[in-house]
């Protein structure tokens, strides 16, 4: 049912902002220390490992489909709560990190492409009658 694949959503999301305030708890910040990028990949892990077990149908994906949507409106009002002035007027190591988190994920896009397009081959060899 569509309404699994949202719990499923919400689950994710709540674990991923749990695991990001944990985090930063632990290196002395006071802030979610990448809650929705966790989420994210907890997203992505479970359901491909619940799809190839069986238990997440197409109903349930639905309501994930449903979400990624509207997932930029999301992740830019989650940005938004984000101390942005803060980190600027933190200094240079902030715009390096974020400049740097840019930069390397540009890079992975054909890498991930790569990966992504690996499938079966077809047997493409052509065989003569003589």
């Amino acid at each position: 049912m569509i309404i699994y694949g949202v719990a499923f959503l919400a689950f994710c999301t709540l674990a991923g902002i749990f695991i990001g305030e944990l985090l930063g708890k632990l290196i002395g910040v006071p802030a979610n220390v990448g809650g929705v990028g966790i989420a994210m990949l907890l997203l992505i892990g479970l359901g491909s490992y619940l799809n190839k077990r069986g238990l997440f149908t197409g109903k349930s994906e639905a309501g994930v489909e449903f979400w990624s949507a509207v997932y930029i409106p999301i992740v830019v009002a989650m940005a938004a709560q984000q101390n942005v002035y803060g980190a600027l007027k933190g200094g240079p190591m902030a715009i390096l990190a974020g400049t740097l988190a840019v930069v390397i994920a540009f890079a992975l896009v054909p890498v991930l492409v790569r990966i992504g397009n690996k499938g079966p081959q077809a047997d493409v060899s052509v065989k003569t009658v003589g």
